[in-house]
């Protein structure tokens, strides 16, 4: 064979070599490509079914919304290994449900508590007309409820045959003491002490100085007011008849007011006496009118359940009349500063307290957390979340209603998994076992099952065969 002959036969085997490996090579890749392919898929587990348009809608079933499209299936493979609740979102679904988040900070929380309040009278700057003899209004000047009247202003005239008795008495004995001063010591002295007894009993109807001996000589004693205040009751009318103790005028000093406040009593419980108010009513728009806690009700109205707060407001221009309606603003004083998050963040169950945090992009999970007070639109935490961590504050209530929609799913699937991992087995022991017993025990039932002899090893006859 020539020279030429043997490398053409050498590189035709070679060539034959190359197509048979490709050829093997080939056949192979296509016996496992759908190997492959069917892998996943025997992994791929439907968790839900969520809205086709992005609406925060989900079913566990398959289903079509309003236009006819079918709700696109979720499956296990599509969201990463994550703790149980926890909801991912697509850019596109947390620009739709206008999610919003913010970091958890630190800082004072100076509360301010809103209550309804109303004008009352100060009730240590009341004053009641109300002699301690019997007697008759023989002028009445302070006439009118509602008229202000100034301190020792006369409010009547009035007249009384006790107090003009005490009266002469008194003077009788007072002119007597000093003219036998100095002819008859002893009688002087017997006259002093009735001129003190006297004295006394007219002290005891609250009248001294220059009104113990009268006016001019006259029976008729004039009453004063006590203070710069407004008549606010006035039950009696000139020439009426009195008796010893009878209210005949109430007045009222209105300088300073008090502001009974119903604050109810989750939000009473920082309140303390001397923290500043303020009072604002619908009646005097434009105006505050300041002034400080002077008493906090120790009693829960059990009817409303709020606390009694009582505030009082210097009213110099007298513009705050008692009955006046509004609104009081409690301040409470800040403290150190504490970890807060907004209102809106807090989903409050009533058993329990928790916020969505943010734990990667498009992620979030629930986390139940312990809360302080409120201050504001921010709610103080004592537990559950650090400094610095983003929770929702917006459209958190759609993520949750998503978050536990899937934990139910998630713990749904694990108990179905469980349940088909153990339900095969017991069936495929059963028969098992009644077999075996049924061929040990011949008599066993009705129908015993005959047991078949052994093949002799020897690989002879039987010795039953042939007959």
């Amino acid at each position: 064979m020539t020279r030429n002959q043997t490398v053409s036969l050498a590189i035709a085997a070679v060539l034959a070599a190359l197509a048979a490996g490709w050829m093997v090579g080939r056949a192979g890749h296509d016996e496992a490509a759908p190997a492959a392919a069917d892998a996943p898929t025997a992994e791929r587990r439907v968790l839900y079914y969520r809205n086709p348009m992005g609406l925060p809608d989900t079913s566990p079933v398959p289903k079509k919304d309003p236009m006819g499209m079918d709700y696109i299936p979720v499956y296990a493979s599509d969201e990463p290994v994550s703790d149980a609740g926890t909801v991912a979102l697509s850019p596109g679904k947390i620009q739709t449900l206008g999610v919003r988040t913010e970091p958890v900070r630190r800082s004072q929380l100076a509360s301010l508590v809103r209550a309804s309040g109303t004008v009352e009278i100060d009730e240590t700057r009341q004053y009641a007309i109300a002699p301690r003899f019997e007697g008759w209004v023989e002028h009445l000047y302070a006439n009118q409820t509602g008229m202000q009247v100034s301190a020792g202003q006369p409010l009547m005239a009035v007249y009384s045959p006790q107090l003009a008795a005490a009266r002469q008495e008194f003077r009788l004995a007072d002119a007597a003491a000093r003219r036998l001063a100095q002819s008859d010591p002893a009688s002087a002295a017997s006259m002093e002490r009735l001129r003190e007894a006297a004295r006394t009993r007219l002290q005891n109807w609250e009248i001294s100085g220059a009104q113990l001996g009268g006016q001019g000589g006259s029976d008729n004693m004039v009453l004063t007011s006590p203070a710069n205040a407004v008549v606010i009751e006035k039950p009696i009318i000139q020439g009426a008849r009195f008796q010893p103790g009878e209210t005949i005028l109430r007045l009222a000093d209105l300088s300073t007011v008090w502001i009974m406040a119903k604050v109810p009593a989750m939000q009473a419980a920082d309140i303390a006496v001397g923290q500043p108010a303020r009072f604002e009513t619908e009646t005097l728009p434009g105006q505050s009118f300041a002034g400080e806690v002077t008493f906090v009700q120790p009693v829960v109205d059990a009817a409303s359940r709020t606390v009694d707060v009582r505030v009082a407001l210097p009213n110099p221009t007298g513009d705050l009349r008692p009955n006046l309606f509004g609104t009081v603003l409690l301040e409470q004083p800040s403290r150190q500063p504490v970890l807060s998050v907004p209102r809106s963040a807090v989903l409050d169950s009533g058993a329990r307290q928790t916020v969505l945090v943010q734990t990667g992009p498009g992620r979030f999970a629930p986390r139940e957390v312990t809360i302080g007070r409120r201050a504001g639109d921010r709610i103080e935490i004592l537990d559950g979340v650090a400094e610095g961590e983003e929770v929702v504050v917006s459209a958190n209530f759609l993520i949750d209603a998503e978050s536990n929609l899937k934990a139910a799913l998630e713990g749904f699937g694990a108990a179905s998994e469980e349940t088909g991992a153990t339900g095969p087995s017991a069936p495929s022991e059963a028969p098992h076992a009644s077999h075996e017993t049924r061929s040990a025990d011949p008599h066993a039932g009705h129908s015993p099952v005959p047991v078949t002899p052994p093949v002799a090893d020897d690989g002879g006859a039987s010795p039953h065969e042939g007959h």
